[in-house]
């Protein structure tokens, strides 16, 4: 009997895993929590719309291209399971939910290709309508075809934020500034990194070019001041200190927001992975070997849920992880192919150090914030809260503030207030952000429909 392999996702990473699978003979399960397969990066519109990859994708066009065409001609022989949640993993089973049907299916390989989410860092004003993450306003685009403002400003760091204004530019939307918090010289720092993938390197001057002939004003080494606006008219401008110290005012009705990307962790978690705080991403990652293996066997990561490294690398990373998962089934013994996929990932390893040094993670913004800026915006929960659970509570680990305060206890479950706020008790305790510790993952890792009756609530694959 063949062996069944999941896939959790149907982004570059997953794509590229399930294609080597299908080479090998299987017919694997691919689950999507998209409607469609394309992952964030490339999403792809809906079908009616038809608007051309150039105009969607920029200089991604011919990349979501290839990998849309590559699941295209996979779609008959793999199980695509679209539109639909993984809210839980256990031994050797994935919980599933599609609008109201639940499900468990078995496997005896699991590939998580969960992919990435924003980093945000809070900026006073940032709860008012109209303030979205870079990756929001993606969504938007491609998924309804539609800005999410009519003067929009793009603020934070890192390559998402000039891809997603290139996009909005090539889409006729109006770009009224990109404010970088990074600088020149942080840049030039990274350039020996950076040329290890030559051709990244061009697709970000490319975008640059994009914005400088539509005359969209570029400010970097900005500090953001505040997102303005009322309750009631949401959004209505933007406040930054300029690297010069002057304040620059910008009127849009739309911001959005993010400082590079943070791997979407939290089914690794519920698969009983172990996590390491990485120095460099000031982050908590789950513990991978070079082939996306897992401490727990049988569970495998890949793409930028394991590490960020970029849509290229990710499409590497997928395949490399299906071959490792063979190799443990016993299918292939063939090494040539694994090790050129580790050569040519160790390249996207330095590209990535390269960009952490050109567009760093702003964490001195956070001790400056405001005690009444909202940090977790599911709860309502202010940089001031947490402070004092730091201050009269002595909650200096990220768990005990949550049990004390409520942060990351909401819809998004942390995904957008986790980094922050632990940079915020970090600061107030005087600690270093690793003692701070993570948020543990608990199912369901979103909101789940619950109107089926327990008796019908779950089936369990053959």
């Amino acid at each position: 009997m063949a062996a069944t392999v999941i896939v959790i996702g149907a982004g570059p990473a997953g794509v590229r895993a399930a294609q080597a699978l299908v080479e090998a003979g299987l017919r694997p399960v691919v689950i999507d929590e998209g409607r469609r397969d394309g992952g964030q990066i490339y999403r792809r519109q809906p079908e009616g719309f038809t608007r051309t990859y150039e105009t969607l994708y920029g200089t991604e066009a011919q990349r979501a291209r290839a990998l849309h065409e590559s699941f295209d001609a996979l779609r008959a022989k793999i199980d695509y399971v679209p539109d639909t949640l993984v809210w839980n993993i256990e031994p050797n089973a994935v919980h599933v939910v599609s609008g109201t049907r639940h499900r468990k299916l078995a496997f005896d390989a699991l590939i998580i290709c969960s992919g990435a989410t924003d980093r945000l860092m809070p900026v006073p004003g940032w709860h008012h309508a109209g303030a979205y993450s870079l990756g929001g306003a993606q969504v938007a685009l491609k998924s309804q075809g539609c800005a999410i403002g009519a003067r929009v400003v793009m603020m934070g760091t890192g390559p998402l934020l000039y891809l997603v204004a290139a996009q909005y530019v090539k889409a006729g939307a109006t770009v009224s500034a990109v404010l970088d918090t990074s600088t020149i010289a942080q840049r030039l720092r990274a350039l020996p990194q950076l040329l290890a993938i030559p051709s990244t390197l061009k697709k970000g001057i490319a975008l640059m070019r994009v914005l400088k002939d539509a005359r969209v004003p570029v400010h970097r080494g900005i500090t953001p001041v505040q997102i303005q606006g009322t309750p009631e008219r949401g959004v209505q401008g933007v406040r930054v200190k300029l690297a010069d110290g002057a304040l620059l005012d910008v009127e849009c009705d739309a911001v959005a927001l993010g400082y590079h990307l943070r791997s979407e962790t939290q089914l690794a978690d519920l698969a009983g992975c172990e996590f390491r705080f990485d120095q460099a991403l000031q982050q908590w990652l789950p513990i991978a070997d070079e082939d996306g293996r897992s401490n727990v066997k049988g569970i495998y990561l890949a793409g930028d849920g394991a590490r960020v490294r970029g849509a290229d690398a990710a499409e590497r990373a997928g395949r490399l992880a299906a071959l490792a998962a063979l190799k443990d089934l016993g299918m292939t013994r063939d090494e040539s192919e694994a090790n050129n996929l580790r050569m040519q990932l160790s390249r996207f390893t330095r590209f990535a150090a390269g960009l952490r040094t050109a567009f760093p993670w702003p964490a001195r913004l956070a001790a400056a914030l405001p005690d009444e800026t909202i940090v977790c915006r599911c709860e309502a929960i202010t940089a001031g809260e947490l402070r004092r659970v730091v201050n009269e509570m002595g909650a200096q680990e990220a768990n005990r503030a949550k049990a004390f305060s409520r942060v990351g206890m909401g819809r998004c479950q942390g995904r957008f207030c986790a980094h922050a706020g632990a940079e915020v008790i970090a600061a107030q305790a005087r600690v270093p952000l690793e003692a701070v510790g993570r948020l543990r993952g608990q199912a369901p890792v979103k909101p789940l429909p619950m109107a089926l009756a327990p008796h019908q609530d779950m089936e369990t694959s053959e």
